[in-house]
């Protein structure tokens, strides 16, 4: 769980079954931390606890700034783990994603998108350092000749916690102006 006595949230029914990689341990974190050059979030290493990465259940993040995919949100299928599938490290990891789609290098790519490469989520470390809080941000490299950095969250565990499933994000599509459902004629 993380957050507060009062606010917790529940981070067993986050994932799809059986889409991540083996349990992590703290070996395996000091690896990727050392891999990568930044100390990894603690609500990051809290979520892959639950799961070594993998598709999500909660797959669209709001905005209030349009991109490629949408004019209010972002869709993404998975958060990365630490080896595996869906890993930061390795021959798919993030050094490899930045340097085959020409992502920024400000972090850690972090979760994918439906969108086959042409955006992604980051850990943006440039305001916080190398061991500092990231901020996490989505990444367009589609839209322009320069990629378009969106600001999502302060932090991973604000990000989480703005995540939203797709029948709920839809469903409020269907209402009009007024909040009123749109009725089939």
């Amino acid at each position: 769980m993380l957050g507060d006595d009062d606010k917790k949230f529940d981070l067993i029914d986050f994932w799809e079954e059986n889409t991540g990689g083996e349990p992590i341990t703290e070996a395996m974190v000091a690896e990727a931390e050392n891999a990568l050059g930044y100390r990894l979030p603690k609500s990051y290493i809290a979520l892959l606890k639950t799961q070594n990465g993998g598709r999500l259940l909660k797959r669209i993040f709001p905005t209030d700034q349009p991109n490629s995919w949408a004019d209010d949100h972002i869709a993404l299928t998975d958060i990365c783990g630490i080896g595996g599938k869906y890993s930061i490290i390795g021959d798919n990891g993030s050094e490899t994603f930045i340097a085959k789609w020409g992502y920024p290098a400000i972090g850690i790519v972090i979760g994918h998108s439906p969108s086959a490469s042409h955006d992604a989520i980051m850990l943006d470390y440039r305001a916080c350092g190398l061991v500092g809080e990231p901020r996490v941000v989505h990444v367009d490299v589609k839209s322009s000749n320069k990629p378009i950095i969106t600001p999502l969250a302060v932090d991973f565990e604000t990000f989480l916690w703005g995540l939203i499933d797709e029948d709920e994000w839809y469903d409020d599509d269907l209402e009009d102006d007024d909040g009123e459902d749109y009725e089939d004629d």
